[in-house]
């Protein structure tokens, strides 16, 4: 197979489209929160870092899978995805049950240590208690993500995105304001409803894989919960992909809890600009899921030559994808953050700072390229390494403008700038080595 540019796009776009939609979950989300009150809304932000960033632990341990995955459908070994699969799902679900035994026992003295607010520090524990319960089935979900990704068929990707979206955003209306009988939870109902919505996406996902999918061709008819080797080798991999995301998470955390300590106002600014400024960046994280995918099969299949070619051809469209987004965001920020809050004060202070988060995608989308390509050989370890720095660049700016400065809001969001052109700039230098995939 050969992967030009609408080769790429095929692959990507099922990909975006899933992650759009995602996007557009946590968009109802805030959108609704926006109509209950300015500190649920800042509140549902803190504890939603919180609880993505157990997430991504359990997404750094998919992404080892899929690499795994990735290779052996290169190499045509299909039985063996079967393996990886069961038994990464078996290993994330007692994962799962061990962080929300730890999120109902030791949250609530994590949390009141971070943050400022007795009301934020409230309506964000009425939030995480019902949302942990979510674990299992999002771990399942990114499981599943990682079997059709690493075997280059995305198009289901999509659609087990609308079937999300439908449901998350019908149970926020009828759990957040207390519809047609059900009970008004509030904040509570908003991760209630997200619980409900990646129940139905897990489903969904049973359901397509046993009759849309070759399932026995890639070893989904026998079930393997005592393959230890496999599991070992999943978690030389992902180790470092797991302790990656939940630093990297742990730092954006900090941010948001630095500007908490600036105010209510700053916090909810935050809370919003974080899924905008997201909607031109799921370009780039779909490119960096195909990057992982399409290196992965080629370095199976002893195609090392082509890996660079591509990635180039990724970049070309990342900023050509980006271009076009921000472009569509900037043409009414006023209306845009209508979305989210009917506070017009809140809206103007937002304004400069809305700014400053549409430049942030144009320095990180060689870094996230480069970054997938390096993930897709296998070398997480360096991965983890590459992005360690990056962060420390961006620690240090968040610390200096943040909390020293306590500089106005649209400056603070400058500091995304630190980590990304770090970013692209380590990995740039990795993969300019001679067989960089062989050291």
């Amino acid at each position: 197979m050969t992967y030009n540019y609408k080769r790429i796009w095929q692959i990507a776009y099922p990909i975006l489209t899933g992650m759009v939609i995602q996007q557009l979950i946590g968009l109802t989300d805030t959108a609704f929160l926006g109509r209950v009150g300015t500190v649920e809304l800042g509140a549902s932000a803190i504890a939603g870092v919180f609880y993505v960033m157990i997430f991504m632990l359990g997404q750094g341990f998919s992404i080892g899978a899929q690499i795994l995955i990735a290779q052996h459908n290169g190499e045509k070994r299909f039985r063996r995805i079967g393996q990886i699969f069961y038994q990464g799902l078996f290993f994330l679900f007692l994962f799962a049950l061990f962080f929300i035994l730890g999120i109902h026992f030791y949250a609530k003295d994590i949390l009141k240590n971070l943050i400022e607010s007795p009301l934020v520090l409230q309506s964000a524990l009425e939030y995480l208690y019902p949302r942990s319960y979510g674990l299992f089935f999002s771990f399942a979900i990114v499981m599943f993500r990682a079997f059709y990704v690493g075997t280059i068929h995305t198009k289901v990707l999509s659609l087990n995105a609308y079937v999300m979206l439908v449901m998350n955003i019908v149970f926020d209306y009828l759990l957040i304001f207390g519809k047609f009988g059900f009970p008004e939870l509030g904040v509570a109902g908003a991760a209630l409803a997200s619980v409900l919505a990646e129940a139905a996406s897990t489903l969904f996902f049973i359901i397509y894989t046993f009759i849309k999918t070759p399932y026995k061709k890639f070893g989904l008819d026998m079930v393997y919960f005592r393959s230890f080797n496999t599991l070992s080798r999943v978690l030389r991999i992902s180790i470092w992909t797991m302790l990656q995301n939940v630093v990297s998470f742990a730092t954006w955390l900090f941010f948001m809890l630095a500007v908490e300590h600036l105010g209510e106002n700053e916090l909810a600014i935050s809370n919003i600009l974080r899924s905008i400024s997201a909607l031109p960046f799921m370009i780039i994280n779909a490119l960096l899921g195909t990057a992982n995918a399409i290196t992965g099969n080629l370095y199976g299949a002893d195609r090392e030559s082509e890996i660079k070619s591509t990635a180039l051809k990724m970049v070309v469209l990342g900023y050509l994808g980006g271009l076009i987004a921000t472009a569509l965001l900037l043409i009414s920020p006023f209306w845009i953050m209508r979305i989210y809050t009917d506070d017009i004060n809140l809206i103007h202070l937002a304004v400069p700072a809305y700014y400053s988060s549409m430049t942030t995608y144009f320095s990180l989308v060689p870094g996230f390229v480069f970054l997938g390509i390096i993930f897709g050989v296998g070398k997480t370890k360096a991965a983890m390494y590459l992005e360690l720095l990056a962060l420390a660049a961006y620690t240090f700016a968040v610390w200096f403008i943040v909390v020293y400065l306590k500089a106005d809001i649209a400056i603070c969001w400058l500091c995304e700038h630190s980590y990304n052109a770090a970013l692209s700039f380590l990995t740039y230098i990795y993969i300019k080595k001679k067989n960089w995939f062989n050291t």
